[in-house]
C-alpha cells in the first residue's frame, strides 16, 4: 500500500500543478472585455442627435450621420469636409443611432477589471480589460495602452460622467494594442483639450466637444477612432477624425429612399474622384473620397459585429484539456517510477 501511494505522489502533483494553472489561465481570461456591438454606428467617425456643428477646415476621413435631427441642425461644411457619406435623419442614421444605444449598454455592463475613480489617466500605462470612473475622468499627459502582443486585445473606459483631456494630451497604442478594440463609454460629455492626439471610439450619453486642433485616429497603421454622441451635439473645430481600420467597420443597414432627405449608404459612396453631388434636403457637396470599406466585401467575414473576447465556455475547455495533459503526464511518471522499482 506504501508503494501505491508512492506511485500516485507524481500523478497527483501534476494534476494539482495544472488545475492551479488552468484556473489562473481561466482567471486572466475572466478578466478580459467583450467588445461593444456597434452594429451600422461603427460605419460612422462622427454622429450627433441635436447639432453637428464645425468651425474650420475640419476633415472627417468617414461617414457622418445625425439623428432625430436633420441637415438643417448640420453646419460648417464646408469649410469642413466629409470624405465619406452624409445621413441626416434618414433610415440609415435612425439605425445607426439605435444601434449605438446598444453599443454604449455593452461597455456599461462589463466586469470592471479595476477602478480608477479619482486617478488621472496621464502617465499610466494600462493593459486590456475595463477600466472604470465613478465620477469625471482625466487625462493629462500620455496615456499608453499596451496590447501585450494581442491586436484584439479590448479596452474599455466607463466613465460616470464627464471625460475632460488637457491640451496636447495624447493616448499612445503599443505591443499591438489597436484602436478597433478601444471604447470610451461616458455617462455625460467628452471634452477634447486644444491638440489632444486621442485614439479609440467616444460613446457619450449627450455630447462631444473636439477644441481647436484635437484629434481622433491620427498616428498610423491601427491607429483610428469615432466621436459617437448619442443624445446631443457634437462641436468640431479645425480638427481631424480618422476611424479605425476598414476591418473595424460593419455593413450597412437598409438602403434609403431615394427620395427627398435620403442620402446613399454607407459603402455606396461615388467613385475616388467623384463628386456625390448635393442631395434634395440641401447637404452639402462633399469629395467623393470614399466611405470605410464595407465589411461584407470580404468573403467569409462575418458583418454583425466585432469578434468578441474568448467568454466562459472556453475557459471550461482549457481548464478540462489542463487537467488531462496533467493526469496523463502524472500516469507516465508513474509507471516509469514501477518499471524501475521491479
Amino acid at each position: 500500500m506504501r508503494r501505491f501511494s508512492t506511485l500516485f505522489r507524481p500523478l497527483r502533483f501534476f494534476t494539482a500543478l495544472a488545475l492551479g494553472g488552468a484556473l489562473s489561465f481561466s482567471a486572466s481570461l475572466a478578466l478580459a472585455a467583450d467588445q461593444p456591438r456597434l452594429g451600422t454606428s461603427g460605419n460612422y467617425a462622427v454622429m450627433g442627435a441635436t447639432a453637428i456643428t464645425n468651425t474650420g477646415p475640419t476633415v472627417v476621413n468617414g461617414n457622418l450621420a445625425i439623428s432625430p435631427a436633420g441637415s438643417s441642425s448640420v453646419t460648417g461644411f464646408p469649410p469642413g469636409v466629409v470624405a465619406g457619406e452624409m445621413d441626416m435623419a434618414n433610415a440609415n442614421s435612425v439605425l445607426a443611432h439605435t444601434d449605438l444605444v446598444t453599443a454604449y449598454n455593452d461597455a456599461a455592463a462589463e466586469t470592471t477589471t479595476a477602478s480608477l475613480t479619482g486617478t488621472d489617466l496621464g502617465g499610466l500605462t494600462l493593459t486590456p480589460g475595463t477600466y472604470t470612473f465613478a465620477s469625471s475622468a482625466q487625462l493629462t499627459g500620455t496615456l499608453t495602452l499596451d496590447g501585450q502582443g494581442d491586436t484584439n486585445a479590448t479596452f474599455i473606459f466607463q466613465i460616470g460622467s464627464t471625460l475632460t483631456t488637457a491640451s496636447a494630451s495624447t493616448v499612445a497604442l503599443v505591443n499591438g494594442a489597436g484602436a478597433c478594440a478601444v471604447f470610451w463609454q461616458v455617462a455625460s460629455s467628452a471634452t477634447l483639450g486644444t491638440t489632444t492626439n486621442f485614439q479609440g471610439t467616444i460613446m457619450a450619453m449627450t455630447s462631444i466637444t473636439m477644441n481647436t486642433g484635437a484629434t481622433i485616429g491620427v498616428g498610423g497603421l491601427g491607429y483610428g477612432g469615432r466621436a459617437l454622441a448619442m443624445n446631443g451635439a457634437l462641436t468640431l473645430d479645425t480638427n481631424i477624425i480618422t476611424p479605425p481600420p476598414p476591418g473595424c467597420t460593419f455593413s450597412a443597414g437598409p438602403t434609403p429612399s431615394t427620395g427627398p432627405g435620403s442620402s446613399p449608404a454607407p459603402g455606396s459612396s461615388p467613385a475616388p474622384g467623384s463628386s456625390g453631388g448635393p442631395d434634395a434636403s440641401g447637404a452639402p457637396d462633399v469629395p467623393g473620397f470614399g466611405s470605410p470599406t464595407d465589411i461584407s466585401l470580404f468573403p467569409g467575414i462575418p458583418d454583425t459585429g466585432i469578434s468578441a473576447s474568448v467568454g466562459t465556455p472556453m475557459n471550461a475547455i482549457a481548464l478540462l484539456a489542463l487537467a488531462g495533459v496533467a493526469i496523463l503526464a502524472g500516469v507516465s511518471v508513474m509507471f516509469a517510477s514501477a518499471r524501475r522499482r521491479a
